[in-house]
């Protein structure tokens, strides 16, 4: 990781996808760009008087890109809002989108999942990954499982209970048996029923009309909490007058640090767009995609001189044209490793054989690799640092492309074995690098 010649380099200056991996590159950035320390806030302001409970006047959330400010978080944030003494908005609930600059998205464009979760497209006011929770709990003296939505969705109906069934129906596809309807994204139906046997299950997905997810969520839940509305719920900018003031009340996210463990061991991709848009934001004063890759662009030459940068596109990997090569991606990883927040990106990377995405990885040694997955349909990816049994850290960076891709994941783990068992003693050399001759469907690269 310090430095010296690879131990293996195969093809390591093409440029290929590396899936989710991309967001190693995303995280680095951010790290230096914005700070371990960086926390994003979301304000709200009172503009208008306020009587015996009534705010008369407009209530105003302005969103900053925040890239968790998930249910709990909101209601805490109205909670505040409620306990500064308001009950009821005689005006409107106004919402500020406005600091990223975002084309409209088409969230089937990718793979014509429009409801995976995974698909949310990026916002300022992002709220919970745009994405609802339906809660299923089966109620035998009554014959039904209740259902239950989170976040609250205002204006969105579904029934509140179906019929249980005793069917022995597979609990591992259990959705298939309560015959879900999402082409209204007013009205969530059932055609079926619940298997009793599953016992309480629940179900997170996209919501069917992203742009309204926020307004919806946010009026929900502040009715919820015994608030009312007069007006309406609209988004527009805050008038600068208002946003000069001190705000009513305040959200304050957790660290940029303890954010990015978030997204590379669970590789969240909306996670890491809302970040992306931030580098952007923060160094040009506009959350554009145009502008967040400027920023990286910048950062890497700075950072990594005349190694060939990657193609971000959004900067989460969830695209078919993203590329970087292995000798790049390696070379970022080693000047990680010499950076001040080293500790911070390391620790932010799945460990192999014990959490994230890399928690059933079948490495022989569990615990003695930090390393970042990345899966597509024509694309297999796995990067980051491994500590061999000599007691030095290497950088590893295999990536696969092709139909027949996400086959290499068992080349990739007798790599990181491989490694963890090197020996730079000349006279104890490390054993013979051995892969099984089935899982070698495209190129591999490793530096």
């Amino acid at each position: 990781a310090d430095g010296g010649t690879p131990l293996v380099n195969l093809h390591t200056g093409t440029p290929m996808n590396p899936a989710s991996v991309m967001k190693l590159v995303t995280t680095a950035a951010a790290l230096d760009i914005l700070g371990a320390p960086y926390i994003w806030r979301t304000p709200v302001w009172a503009d208008g008087s306020l009587h015996d409970g009534t705010l008369r006047g407009n209530l105003y959330i302005r969103g900053q890109g925040d890239p968790k400010l998930v249910v709990e978080r909101l209601w805490l944030l109205l909670q505040q809002v409620r306990q500064a003494g308001v009950h009821t908005i005689d005006g409107d609930l106004v919402l500020d989108n406005t600091a990223f600059d975002l084309p409209a998205h088409d969230a089937a464009a990718f793979d014509g999942e429009p409801l995976r979760p995974y698909n949310a497209t990026p916002d300022a006011l992002l709220v919970n990954f745009k994405a609802l929770t339906l809660q299923f709990t089966p109620d035998a003296g009554l014959g039904v499982a209740r259902v239950g939505m989170s976040p609250p969705l205002a204006g969105v109906h579904f029934p509140q209970t179906l019929p249980l069934s005793d069917n022995g129906a597979d609990c591992s596809s259990w959705q298939n048996s309560v015959k879900a309807n999402f082409g209204d994204s007013r009205a969530i139906s059932f055609a079926g029923n619940y298997p009793a046997h599953c016992g309480s299950r629940s179900w997170t997905l996209a919501y069917a009309a992203p742009a309204e997810f926020s307004a919806r969520a946010i009026t929900g839940l502040w009715l919820e909490l015994g608030g009312s509305i007069s007006g309406q719920v609209r988004f527009a900018p805050v008038p600068q007058n208002i946003r000069q003031r001190a705000p009513l009340a305040e959200s304050l996210s957790p660290t940029l640090a303890e954010m990015i463990r978030d997204i590379n061991k669970y590789s969240n991709n909306v996670m890491t767009q809302q970040v992306f848009l931030t580098m952007g934001l923060h160094t040009s004063g506009r959350g554009s995609m145009d502008s967040a890759t400027a920023a990286v662009q910048q950062w890497w030459r700075t950072r990594l001189g005349d190694a060939p940068p990657p193609q971000q596109i959004n900067g989460s990997g969830l695209s078919r044209t993203a590329r970087i090569s292995a000798s790049s991606l390696g070379a970022m990883l080693q000047a990680m490793w010499k950076s001040p927040v080293m500790p911070e990106f390391v620790s932010s990377m799945p460990v192999a054989g014990i959490d994230g995405t890399l928690r059933r990885s079948r490495v022989r040694q569990p615990g003695s690799a930090h390393l970042k997955t990345g899966t597509l349909d024509d694309a297999s990816a796995l990067a980051g640092y491994v500590l061999a049994n000599n007691g030095r850290h290497y950088v590893l960076v295999a990536m696969a492309n092709g139909s027949g891709a996400p086959a290499a994941r068992p080349a990739f783990e007798a790599l990181v074995d491989w490694t963890m068992e090197h020996s730079e003693d000349p006279a104890r050399p490390g054993p013979a690098l051995s892969m099984p001759s089935h899982t070698s469907p495209a190129p591999a690269s490793s530096p």
